[in-house]
């Protein structure tokens, strides 16, 4: 997995592309999330257009990042999510846990 990240309208976008499944590359969106809100940058929207696929582990992290940034006062939002994507997040009820745009514009205004 790649991550690209940038800033738009105090919201930080962040850009995965290919895999989400865990080890060492995991970490890297970890230590991003948590970069962030260290630097009250509390308003997150990650654009899964790039995400070929996810495991349980990709979720998991889904789900920290969610959390720790609702524990600190901000949001997660989630953007153009890929058609095997929205069927993992239906399959595991997570549909209702995450707020999920057709475009990042559309997460990025919903703040």
């Amino acid at each position: 997995m790649k991550l690209n990240h940038r800033e738009e309208n105090d919201v930080v976008v962040i850009e995965p592309k290919g895999k989400i499944m865990g080890g060492p590359e995991s970490t890297e969106l970890h230590d991003l999330l948590h970069d962030m809100i260290d630097r009250s940058k509390l308003k997150v929207v990650i654009d899964l257009s790039k995400v070929d696929w996810m495991n349980s582990t990709g979720l998991g992290l889904l789900i920290s990042g969610l959390t720790t940034l609702r524990k600190a006062g901000g949001e997660l939002r989630l953007a153009k999510v890929t058609e095997k994507i929205q069927s993992l997040l239906t399959i595991t009820k997570l549909v209702t846990v995450f707020k999920v745009y057709d475009s990042v514009e559309e997460a990025i205004n919903s703040f």
